[in-house]
């Protein structure tokens, strides 16, 4: 009975499958499926199938857990100014070295562990990402990207390889040749609008948008662009969703077809939003 089961879900995936062969994904990859081994597992298997069926995949990390523990143990302030790290120059070098040097690292040996090819890229490589600093906060060294090399990439995924991103990028203007550090999701977003990617996935921890945050059963399963406003202006969209949202409006806005916001903490949530019809959590159409 399990074998008849398991059949049929893999026939019902072929349609999902023969949409997005040949198409490029962006995933923003966060939250806690980076920290727990059993879903950073789940994650990177969804990560090779999708690649292994023809999905061209960018693989956009965080790693704020990782750089938190570094600052503790260094004895550096960890500081937030409206939800975003600060970073002055000596924190910037500890971002740098933690999410190009080990995150990055960690992502592409399970990658090749599990059977796909992965590079480990940064802005800094083959001038990937070049911003200026954010001008309407003090943020420290924080950028604003202003230019993707899409060729580079477009070659790199030609290649067969899933490119693995650290979102620092290269400075430009008043600050030529420094690291800026960059939002992961925002990164994600301008990078999936650069290659005109067919999706923008964030793998966060939350189920999706929600209608009532008190009422985790009242996720709302497609919303539109236009209605992002509508859930902003009647108080829907709080907090950390804000943020979230406005990337995939960003995205969109950009050219991408769909983003979706789903939950990392549900095993193979990746595989089930991209290949189901139902999905698993918040889908945002043009």
């Amino acid at each position: 009975m399990q074998n008849k089961t398991d059949s049929s879900e893999l026939i019902r995936a072929l349609p999902h499958i023969r949409a997005l062969r040949g198409k490029t994904i962006v995933v923003k990859y966060g939250g806690s499926a980076m920290i727990n081994a059993e879903l950073k597992k789940a994650v990177i298997d969804d990560i090779v199938f999708t690649a292994a069926v023809g999905v061209r995949v960018v693989l956009v990390h965080g790693g704020g857990p990782e750089i938190d523990a570094m600052l503790k143990a260094v004895g550096k302030e960890i500081r937030f100014v409206d939800g975003l790290r600060y970073t002055d120059e000596e924190t910037m070098d500890i971002v740098q070295m933690v999410l190009c040097g080990k995150v990055s690292k960690d992502i592409c040996a399970l990658i090749q562990g599990a059977g796909a090819q992965a590079v480990g890229l940064c802005g800094l490589d083959g001038g990937l990402l070049e911003a200026v600093r954010v001008k309407t906060a003090d943020l420290g060294v924080v950028g604003d990207i202003q230019r993707v090399n899409s060729g580079f990439l477009e070659r790199t995924l030609d290649g067969g390889a899933i490119p693995v991103i650290s979102p620092i990028a290269m400075g430009v203007g008043e600050d030529s040749g420094k690291s800026l550090n960059v939002n992961a999701d925002t990164a994600a977003a301008v990078i999936a609008a650069a290659l005109a990617a067919e999706k923008l996935v964030l793998v966060t921890d939350v189920r999706g948008i929600l209608r009532n945050v008190l009422e985790p059963d009242s996720l709302i399963s497609t919303v539109s662009r236009r209605e992002l406003g509508e859930l902003r202006n009647a108080g829907i969209l709080n907090k950390g969703m804000i943020p979230k949202s406005e990337c995939c409006a960003l995205a969109l806005d950009g050219g991408v077809k769909k983003a979706h916001i789903i939950d990392g903490r549900i095993p193979h949530s990746l595989l089930t939003e991209l290949f189901t019809d139902e999905g698993i959590g918040t889908l945002i159409t043009v």
